[in-house]
């Protein structure tokens, strides 16, 4: 069994979001990575894809997860299809939580559909 205390979640910042690591190979999950996100008010992410199924689950504020797709509120959970474009955009006033599941081993790739590494919160 592996223990994740939230004081010892390795953290990692993008602009306007912060990804605290869970579950993943490096920290003791070889099939299933979790972590949370916070995004800042404002925050509009670029889009990307990935290649497996992607759930998030929003525990704060609202969050919309896909270019088109519906606001979420604390307690909405969403699953992105692999392949569809996922961007994260937080319009409320407030930060946004929630959290995410997906399979180990992803790749994700750019609009442009370069691939790039794994990030750091998934490894």
């Amino acid at each position: 069994m592996s223990v994740i205390k939230a004081a010892d979640a390795p953290r990692f910042e993008l602009p306007g979001v912060e990804f605290t690591g869970l579950a993943s190979p490096s920290r003791g999950s070889a099939d299933l990575c979790t972590w949370r996100i916070t995004v800042a008010p404002g925050v509009d992410s670029a889009p990307h894809t990935l290649d497996r199924d992607e759930v998030f689950m929003v525990t704060a504020g609202t969050l919309r997860v896909t270019p088109d797709g519906p606001e979420l509120s604390a307690g909405d959970a969403v699953v992105v299809p692999a392949g569809e474009p996922i961007a994260v955009r937080n319009a409320g006033a407030e930060p946004a939580q929630a959290y995410i599941a997906i399979r180990s081993g992803f790749t994700p790739k750019m609009a442009d559909g370069t691939a790039v590494d794994t990030p750091p919160w998934a490894r």
